[in-house]
């Protein structure tokens, strides 16, 4: 038989003293005498007695908890995020919970409801890759309740934003690709619904067109989810052609490790053959060989700067700002992928 929650009133039973007594001994009020508090605070101790903190927040209208809604967390970029946020949020007293869309926009439109009426003290979301409406999300907004979007963000709400330069992350991995010489560079691009991956396919358009080479529809292949198998599909593609790239920069690591092993499959060398660029700095970007050249995109810091906006609006709710967006920086980190003394750069 399932053991009961220990309560006020039996701690009081056993004290003989009125349930108002002991709560508020249990929250040392200095009405109560300190010998009758450490007795209330040791009994309950005892008999295992844990406070209802969510209910007692709730009567003060504030249950300091943060809701994260994030696409998928086994991926390496929304862990450091959420780190990121969890290590704000802690020192600022805040609890997160956190949602899994699994990119479903159901799936979202559920994890939205849910924080709704958990009453949560602000939200932050990466969209699903399938959201296209934003009426679940806006509810956040037409309820008071704190709302900052990060990476996958909505440009259709008023709403404070953390995000990084995907534009000028893309001119700086093609420019590279350039820069070692290759000529006829390829694009792996992610699925175009999201501006995120819209800005780095302009991005890597842009570069090419800066540098006198004239961006052909051939060289992009479009992804649903950027997943292992479409990159590898992608790989296939561009290889196979009469006129192959000599350069492939990929929209995430993902596909750009997919690429790598496909290369290779071919009997051809990374990057004597074919240089590839990914971008994220995911630990598996190390382990393939070679080493992956990569994108960072510093996932961590970008989840405390989300998590220092929300905190921000849920405590000065006067604030005036009706919408900020912060761009993370990012770098060009260069691994053995696209180095080689080997090279043919003519």
């Amino acid at each position: 038989m399932k053991k009961s929650k220990v309560t006020i009133k039996e701690i009081a039973e056993k004290l003989n003293v009125s349930p108002s007594t002991i709560s508020r001994a249990l929250q040392n009020h200095p009405s109560i005498g300190k010998k009758t508090t450490s007795e209330v605070q040791k009994l309950a101790k005892k008999m295992g007695y844990y406070p209802n903190s969510l209910a007692a927040n709730l009567r003060r209208n504030k249950t300091n908890l943060i809701g994260v809604i994030i696409p998928r967390i086994d991926r390496h970029f929304q862990s450091l995020a959420i780190s990121g946020i969890e290590e704000v949020a802690s020192k600022a007293g805040y609890y997160v919970v956190i949602f899994q869309s699994n990119n479903s926009y159901e799936r979202e439109k559920e994890n939205a409801r849910m924080l709704m009426a958990s009453q949560a003290d602000g939200v932050i979301a990466c969209l699903a890759m399938e959201t296209n409406n934003y009426d679940h999300l806006n509810a956040f907004k037409n309820n008071n309740v704190p709302l900052v979007f990060f990476d996958r963000v909505c440009y259709e709400l008023e709403t404070h934003k953390v995000v990084i330069d995907d534009f000028g992350a893309a001119v700086k991995a093609t420019e590279h690709l350039i820069s070692i010489g290759c000529k006829r560079i390829a694009h792996v691009a992610g699925n175009q619904h999201m501006a995120i991956f819209r800005d780095r396919l302009r991005g890597y358009q842009e570069a090419l067109r800066k540098n006198g080479i004239l961006p052909e529809d051939e060289l992009i292949a479009y992804t649903e989810d950027l997943s292992r198998e479409e990159g590898a599909l992608a790989a296939r593609r561009f290889l196979n052609m009469q006129a192959r790239p000599d350069g492939i920069f990929c929209s995430n690591d993902t596909s750009a490790i997919s690429v790598i092993q496909e290369v290779k499959r071919f009997g051809l060398k990374v990057p004597d053959d074919v240089a590839v660029i990914g971008f994220s700095n995911t630990p598996s970007s190390l382990i393939v060989e070679p080493a992956l050249t990569t994108i960072d995109d510093h996932a961590f810091e970008m989840g405390q700067a989300a998590a220092r906006m929300v905190i921000r609006q849920i405590e000065d709710p006067q604030q005036d700002i009706a919408s900020e967006t912060i761009v993370i920086r990012n770098d060009l980190v260069v691994r053995d992928s696209t180095l080689s003394g080997e090279r043919n750069v003519d």
